[in-house]
């Protein structure tokens, strides 16, 4: 599927990232991560910091930056540490983990992602917190919460 514009920085990168780097790396499978890290990049604005791979064309290990975090991806593979993996296709739509994503123009992504097949799950609203937000899943089927709303950022009671 071919998406029509990529993620710029401006809308996907919110200003205050990028001033450190996360200690916590969320670690997917696809199997097909060639195809996952290009819509990755497409969508959300992931820069691909490093991608390795196999001489059939699965990737062995990829890593994905956004601001000052990170995800790692590879294809799935069948051995005794692969085989403890499945998609949420594989397990009838059903995760255990979703990721969100800080951005700083969420209408933006929204477009891209609807654009690129994504399959909205919860729709773009404001929340009672300050944010915009929705959660899309991607090809494969895993879930991505993304928003204008900053974790990082003072907190008021």
């Amino acid at each position: 599927m071919s998406v029509q514009a990529n993620a710029s920085p401006s809308d996907v990168v919110p200003a205050n990232a990028g001033t450190s780097r996360s200690t916590i790396m969320p670690s997917l499978r696809y199997r097909n991560a060639p195809a996952a890290i290009d819509w990755l990049c497409q969508v959300f604005g992931f820069a691909r910091h490093a991608v390795y791979a196999n001489p059939d064309g699965s990737i062995a290990h990829a890593e994905l930056t956004l601001g000052g975090g990170m995800i790692m991806l590879g294809s799935g593979k069948n051995d005794e540490y692969g085989r403890g993996f499945k998609s949420p296709e594989e397990l009838g739509g059903v995760e255990t983990r979703s990721s969100y994503i800080v951005v700083a123009d969420a209408d933006a992504v929204f477009a891209r992602a609807q654009a690129a097949g994504g399959v909205v799950v919860r729709a773009l609203q404001n929340t009672d917190y300050g944010s915009r937000e929705f959660t899309v899943k991607d090809l494969e089927g895993h879930s991505w919460s993304v928003g204008t709303y900053d974790p990082w950022t003072a907190h008021t009671s």
